[in-house]
């Protein structure tokens, strides 16, 4: 049902996008912005991994440094059916983790060391359990398509405003300016309901790959509690890179909105739950 629900969205994010150019009005004007946003986005897709792993210090780690994490990444990595990822620490007393990587073959998994203080074995099973869900699922893909389109949405929107695109289907100033808040406003409304979807489907496969929902769940209720509490600065200084974290970084994850990039733990706690009890029925 998670990928269906992707696939809804993903094609309600291109059909904005196609609307949008089509009020504009230049098949021209939309292509070129198109290309842009698109070759923008394909290199951040190349780089992305390096690009956050650096930008959070991360340390690459082996089983010399931390034994316990990387034994347990290798077993879930068997479980899940793709490649050892790299395991990477990252410095900050907030506990969280998040998964990067183009494919399964260029994963990374990088936990901070805030998590590795407050995690038993099987909670830290089950937070890289998600994580190696995400690299599986090539939601690093999904998640770069949908920012290539709605990158181009918001250039597209910005085109009609300042070149005047929209007057030649009647828009006037008025109307492009309030297809230049709109069209990028609706655009990161999909984007965002993407990223949560794709969070609840990672916790569902992630069950299923540490072969223990309560494990994830229990690990979810510490973050719960520590959510918004703990700071991480440079999350804070980076808010962009929040969606990747396996908990919102910035804190304000209690409900889920609109505007939110992650499903509330609440929620996600009582599915898991409820995936436990069908397991034992």
């Amino acid at each position: 049902m998670g990928y269906v629900r992707t696939a809804i969205l993903m094609a309600a994010m291109t059909g904005l996008f196609l609307a949008v150019g089509y009020l504009i009005g230049g098949q021209t004007g939309m292509v070129i912005a198109f290309l842009f946003a698109a070759g923008m986005n394909l290199f951040a897709y190349w780089n992305s991994d390096t690009m956050v792993l650096k930008m959070y210090n991360a340390r690459q780690v082996t089983e010399a440094d931390q034994p316990e994490l990387v034994e347990v990444v290798r077993f879930m990595a068997h479980n899940a059916g793709i490649p050892m990822p790299k395991v990477y620490v990252v410095e900050t007393d907030q506990p969280n983790a998040f998964a990067t990587g183009r494919n399964p073959e260029h994963g990374a998994i990088a936990v901070t060391s805030g998590l590795l203080k407050i995690m038993t074995r099987e909670e830290l099973a089950g937070v890289i359990g998600h994580e190696m869900s995400h690299i599986r699922n090539r939601d690093t893909l999904t998640m770069t398509i949908t920012a290539t389109i709605a990158g181009a949405i918001g250039m597209l929107a910005n085109f009609a405003f300042f070149f005047g695109g929209g007057r030649r289907n009647g828009l006037g100033i008025v109307g492009s300016l309030a297809l230049m808040i709109l069209a990028p406003l609706a655009a990161m409304l999909v984007q965002m309901a993407i990223s949560r979807t794709r969070e609840y489907a990672a916790d569902e496969s992630g069950a299923e790959v540490c072969g223990r929902p309560l494990w994830l769940a229990s690990a979810l209720e510490k973050l719960e509690k520590t959510s918004g509490r703990v700071p991480n600065p440079l999350a804070q200084r980076n808010p962009a890179t929040a969606h990747i974290f396996i908990s919102n970084p910035l804190g304000g994850g209690g409900t889920d909105t609109l505007f939110a990039t992650h499903p509330s733990l609440e929620n996600r706690i009582a599915r898991l739950k409820a995936m436990a009890a069908e397991k034992t029925a």
